[in-house]
């Protein structure tokens, strides 16, 4: 099912549902159809869902951070006038999420993390990118996921495309190298937001030990694992990664 893009000024999102606002992350390789699950689930439970499209190409390089893209996700908030927002991130978006409540701890209420950098990720692995060479490429994009068929033709072509793109892949690289730089180990302690952690086990992005560091270092987290799951559970096993999270928000009185 398509969902329509709304276009506001600079921000581009999808909005569906009215209640509790659900702000949705996507990563760095990782467009808004990754959500489709949640996006489905979660409206008619009351939630409005939110997710906007990251600026992650037409920031100023200097400006292509994680820290840059916290306050562009300030900015979109006040734009929707909302509060007490839930944030959902995967990978690079639960690095935003992250740093977004250190900043801005009045405005979120929870924060769900799945396949979050922040602490550690090999997500550029060894000598990437190559470019084109496009079995190399597909081959990273399986890497991804336990299960290599969830990438798709569609998902291994949207990153060759990427990496094949001069400006786009330099722009890559620079978010990759300030998600490694800015690691916020020393942050999370000081962190009380309530913190749902769902992680695949099989995550070889951001291995197991993350999500264990994660859940030790935040002071009010839960951890929940899927099995047989990679680094984007809400793609690969969207059903029990909404029952998990649904569990989480009735316990949390979310």
């Amino acid at each position: 099912m398509e969902k329509k893009i709304i276009k506001e000024g600079k921000y581009r999102y999808i909005e569906m549902g009215e209640g509790t606002p659900i702000i949705i992350l996507h990563g760095l390789m990782g467009g808004l159809s990754n959500f489709h699950g949640v996006m489905n689930h979660f409206p008619p439970k009351g939630y409005k869902v939110l997710v906007p499209e990251l600026p992650i190409y037409d920031m100023p390089l200097l400006k292509t951070n994680v820290k840059s893209f916290a306050k562009f996700l300030e900015r979109f908030i006040e734009h929707k006038e909302l509060k007490d927002v839930i944030l959902l991130g995967n990978s690079l978006g639960g690095h935003i999420g992250l740093l977004h409540t250190k900043l801005y701890p009045k405005m979120v209420k929870a924060l769900v993390i799945t396949g979050s950098s922040g602490l550690y990720e090999s997500a550029m692995g060894d000598g990437y990118p190559k470019r084109g060479d496009y079995e190399f490429i597909k081959k990273k994009a399986q890497d991804v996921f336990y299960d290599p068929e969830i990438a798709t033709k569609e998902i291994v072509d949207e990153v060759f495309a990427t990496v094949n793109d001069r400006i786009k892949l330099v722009k890559t690289l620079s978010i990759a190298k300030s998600a490694i730089r800015h690691n916020m180990s020393k942050d999370l302690p000081h962190m009380l937001t309530p913190t749902c952690i769902i992680w695949g086990k099989n995550d070889s992005v951001t291995p197991p030990n993350v999500a264990e560091e994660f859940h030790s270092l935040l002071p009010d987290s839960d951890l929940f694992w899927i099995d047989k799951c990679g680094h984007a559970p809400m793609m690969e096993h969207p059903l029990e990664f909404n029952t998990v999270l649904d569990a989480w928000l009735e316990k949390r009185n979310l």
